[in-house]
């Protein structure tokens, strides 16, 4: 059974930093991409930041110069560092990680609250 777990959310004041991580347990195999999704409040979610098995990342254009998302441990660990927050990047962050045969695994989510 594949879990995904986040942890590091929290509240921060408007340009403030904080590191999410996601620690994947329960594969046998190495996932094909992890990344990092949000959903604000009445809003659909939508992506953060993806990294390949290969260590390519692509970022949302919102996001692009103040998040840089990482992996290690043979990709059983996943970060997302952010910085210079805004009161827009207030959502829950959920953990995501595809198989190499295109399962799609969500961790449950961190809240990171950002206030002005």
């Amino acid at each position: 059974q594949v879990q995904l777990v986040e942890s590091g959310g929290g509240s921060v004041q408007a340009g403030g930093s904080l590191r999410l991580s996601c620690a994947a347990s329960g594969s046998i195999f190495s996932f094909k991409i992890m990344g990092w999704y949000r959903q604000a409040p009445g809003k659909q979610r939508e992506l953060v930041a993806t990294i390949s098995s290969v260590g390519s990342t692509n970022y949302a254009e919102s996001v692009k110069g103040r998040f840089t998302i990482s992996s290690e441990n043979a990709k059983t660990m996943v970060y997302l560092q952010v910085s210079s927050l805004k009161p827009e990047d207030t959502a829950v962050y959920y953990c995501y990680a595809a198989s190499p045969w295109g399962v799609d695994y969500w961790g449950k989510g961190t809240l990171v609250a950002v206030s002005s």
